[in-house]
């Protein structure tokens, strides 16, 4: 092995066509390249070596190394001087080291030596000294100097201190073969043998590469040339005029006249004091350790950023806790007082009467304390049921909690800006103070984040937790058995109540409308149930809808994109409204004008109809199937529709040319739209969700922000009825399941599934493809009733 002042790394040299398998000069005796090898290695033979298959002996390539061509080569790279002496050196002494036994090193080429991240210099024969190799040879053969693992490595780390190899303007095949003849002393090209002197040649055009580095490879053919005939550039012989001298020195063209290597080592050049080396490689050292200690201070100090804002923002939140625990502890104690002061005015009240009641109430204790006992059970049942579903949906609790109080923080300081800068302007004026020292001094504004810190979110919080666990279960109070059970065409479409909850009515692929008595049903436990009315229409039904006002007036649409008015008291058809081109899919009558009807249809159009003209009044035109619409129950001046292009449009009426708000957050077609409230509406979709909207969040017209996105049901395909009352909003399910979910929170807060039963057999069957299809809650009470594809009608009931 040759090395140079430091470790190196090596392989055996056998490769004849290389023309490196063997140097002899005269008198000199020939050695193979793995006697040479192990004759040189000393005492670093077992630093890392191992044998490979061909006898030879290496130690595997370092992670950091370099080719020498590809460190030269860099366009980035400039000349230290000291770092160049440092490399040449090296060379030479590996140079010196094989002269010393008599051989002729020959492939003094920088593409035959390694540096190391300390420029640590290593002569290897491999198949980057082939002057017929591909670049991909050359990275393949390479690898097998060490293991690939430690290659792979090796690629990526000179990847990342060679950036400007991907700039690299000599591909690597091209200059390979250049390097052969710029490498070839002037002897060798006239046919005479190599010797050590043509070593000392290659070493004169390696100084001259190490000082003077060009930028492309035309410049570098043209500079190279010219140094044949020892003619250098200017940049040289101005910037380093003694390593000029030298380099001349050895590119003589007579060999005679060349230094041998004693007199190379002898000579002033190479040992001319310079700073010392290894102070250069400990600073070197140092200054990687100092890099490597600020990479792991960086990253030390990204932690402590990201721990310290977390702990900042748990500071914030037990502050927020803290107070809103103040707070509800203050309500409660004015509860307690009120609640004394009630009692101490019951028990003054029952002194008065105790002369006469007396016997009357000793009479009545036992029971009483029966009664209590009872009641005390029950309470404590109860609450333990309370507390275990407030303990199993605690974390989804938690969010919403601090979802909701971050909403109002949010909400309050931004209404207090505009609120700053009026009284700001207020107190300024001139003519404010003059008025305020005449009338009674203006009141200082109220601060509404401190009045969103003192309890403004509580009783809308604290509401919707109480009715999340006001109820266990949902329960079966009626199963409606119709006469056509086995008809295979029982999918109901909808269901809808009449104004007083009296009547329920169901219409679906059977092409008929049902009338049924809501309570006869639930109080006659009879086998089948009849309805106490049935219309009967030419196409499938997809919707029905009550009119508010006219208690015995139901609308419907069907799959012919027809829209009909019925009277249900004398079973007859009132109106029939054909402009549509397409299935209807939903119809609406206005709660605050009962002569106002809106559809939507699959020709993506939404109409208003006059009742009692029976004509359209209004139409809006969009370019989707338009799946479901809704006019909130106060206006019949804005109405709601969801749309197959997966949005949710608000429309006032009185300027249909363009939305008032579009709701976007959907990734499926909306099939159903409920409003909770005038301002606040739900939308279902098939992409599993329904999202709950504040209408007066908008921005610019669009709302991407919903208030929650409620999910646990499963819809990816089919309508599965959408229906709210008092904050409760029940939906069908693709499991043949009933969820109810509360407003307040995204999580389910009951379930129902309907059990399959074989009509036939009477047993109970699990059937992947029934699915609820409609539901609908009972007025503002706790009933609903649901339906599944085959027709299966349920009343349910939460308690």
């Amino acid at each position: 092995m040759m090395k140079g002042s430091s470790e190196s790394n090596s392989r055996g040299l056998n490769n004849n066509t290389s023309g490196v398998s063997e140097f002899l000069t005269d008198g000199s005796k020939s050695l193979s390249h793995i006697d040479y090898v192990r004759s040189l290695l000393g005492s670093h033979k077992d630093d890392n070596l191992g044998l490979v298959d061909d006898g030879s002996i290496v130690r595997a390539l370092e992670c950091e190394d370099v080719s020498l061509r590809q460190w030269l080569d860099n366009p980035d790279r400039s000349v230290d001087a000291f770092e160049c002496f440092h490399v040449f050196r090296q060379i030479v002494e590996i140079v010196n080291a094989a002269h010393s036994q008599g051989i002729v090193v020959h492939n003094v080429r920088p593409s035959c030596f390694v540096m190391s991240s300390f420029n640590h210099v290593s002569f290897i024969e491999s198949a980057s000294c082939s002057d017929s190799g591909s670049d991909e040879e050359i990275t393949t053969k390479s690898r097998e100097v060490g293991s690939s693992r430690k290659e792979d490595v090796l690629s990526e780390r000179r990847s990342n201190r060679s950036e400007g190899a991907e700039k690299q303007p000599f591909p690597m095949k091209q200059i390979l073969a250049m390097e052969m003849s710029w490498y070839t002393s002037p002897e060798e090209d006239n046919g005479s043998p190599s010797t050590c002197a043509s070593d000392v040649y290659r070493l004169g055009v390696l100084l001259f590469e190490l000082f003077c580095p060009v930028s492309s490879r035309e410049e570098k053919s043209r500079t190279m040339s010219s140094l044949r005939h020892r003619v250098l550039p200017p940049q040289i012989l101005l910037n380093f005029p003694k390593e000029a001298s030298f380099c001349l020195w050895l590119l003589h063209p007579e060999p005679s006249y060349r230094p041998s290597m004693s007199e190379l080592l002898q000579s002033e050049f190479i040992n001319e004091p310079r700073e010392n080396l290894e102070e250069r490689e400990a600073a070197m050292g140092l200054r990687d350790g100092i890099e490597e200690q600020e990479l792991l201070l960086e990253f030390l100090f990204l932690i402590q950023q990201r721990k310290q804002e977390a702990a900042d923002k748990l500071r914030d939140t037990i502050s927020l806790l803290s107070s809103d625990i103040d707070q509800v502890v203050k309500r409660q104690l004015v509860l307690q007082k009120k609640g004394s002061d009630i009692r101490s005015f019951l028990a003054s009240r029952k002194r008065i009467r105790q002369g006469v009641e007396t016997t009357a109430a000793e009479e009545e204790n036992d029971d009483n304390t029966i009664d209590e006992e009872s009641k005390l059970d029950d309470t404590l049942e109860s609450t333990l049921l309370e507390r275990s579903r407030l303990m199993r949906n605690l974390k989804k609790l938690e969010s919403v909690y601090f979802a909701t109080r971050y909403r109002q923080i949010k909400a309050a300081a931004a209404a207090e800006k505009p609120m700053a800068r009026y009284y700001s302007a207020f107190s300024s004026s001139g003519r404010s103070s003059e008025r305020s020292s005449v009338s009674s001094p203006a009141q200082p504004p109220k601060d509404p984040i401190n009045e969103s810190r003192q309890g403004g979110w509580i009783d809308p919080f604290l509401e919707g937790l109480c009715k999340y666990l006001s109820f266990s279960k949902l329960q079966v109070k009626a199963d409606l058995k119709q006469g056509d059970l086995l008809n295979s065409s029982n999918l109901v479409c909808a269901i809808g109540f009449d104004r007083d909850g009296e009547f329920f009515a169901t219409a679906g692929v059977n092409k008929k409308i049902k009338i049924f008595e809501c309570e006869s049903i639930i109080k006659d436990g009879r086998d089948i149930h009849y309805p106490v009315v049935e219309l009967v229409s030419r196409s499938k039904l997809s919707g029905i809808c009550w009119n508010s006002y006219i208690k015995s007036q139901i609308a419907s649409s069907n799959f012919e994109g027809v829209v009909q008015v019925w009277d249900v008291a004398r079973s007859q058809l009132v109106t029939e409204m054909k402009e549509h081109e397409k299935r209807v899919w939903s119809i609406d009558i206005s709660s605050a004008d009962p002569t106002l009807l809106a559809s939507g249809s699959d020709d993506g159009s939404v109409k208003l109809w006059s009742i009692n003209q029976g004509v359209s009044i209004g139409t809006i035109k969009t370019k989707a199937n338009i799946c479901c619409v809704q006019f909130p129950s106060d206006s019949g001046r804005s109405l709601a529709f969801g749309s197959a292009d997966h949005k949710v449009y608000y429309y006032d009426l009185r300027n249909p040319k363009l939305p008032l708000c579009t709701m976007v957050g959907h990734n499926k077609t909306v099939s159903y739209v409920r409003f909770l409230d005038s301002s606040t509406l739900v939308s279902s979709s098939t992409d599993n969700t329904l999202k709950l909207w504040d209408l007066s969040m908008s921005h610019s017209g669009v709302n991407e922000t919903p208030l929650h996105s409620f999910m646990g049901h499963t819809n990816v395909k089919n309508f599965v009825g959408l229906s709210v009352s008092d904050g409760y909003i029940a939906t069908g399910s693709e499991t043949n399941e009933v969820f109810v979910y509360h407003k307040a929170f995204p999580m389910p807060v009951l379930s129902y599934k309907f059990k399959t039963i074989d009509p036939v057999s009477d047993l109970e069957v699990d059937d992947a493809s029934q699915f609820i299809s409609s539901v609908c809650w009972r007025g503002q009470s706790s009933t609903l009733v649901a339906a599944n594809s085959t027709g299966n009608i349920k009343i349910l009931e939460m308690v």
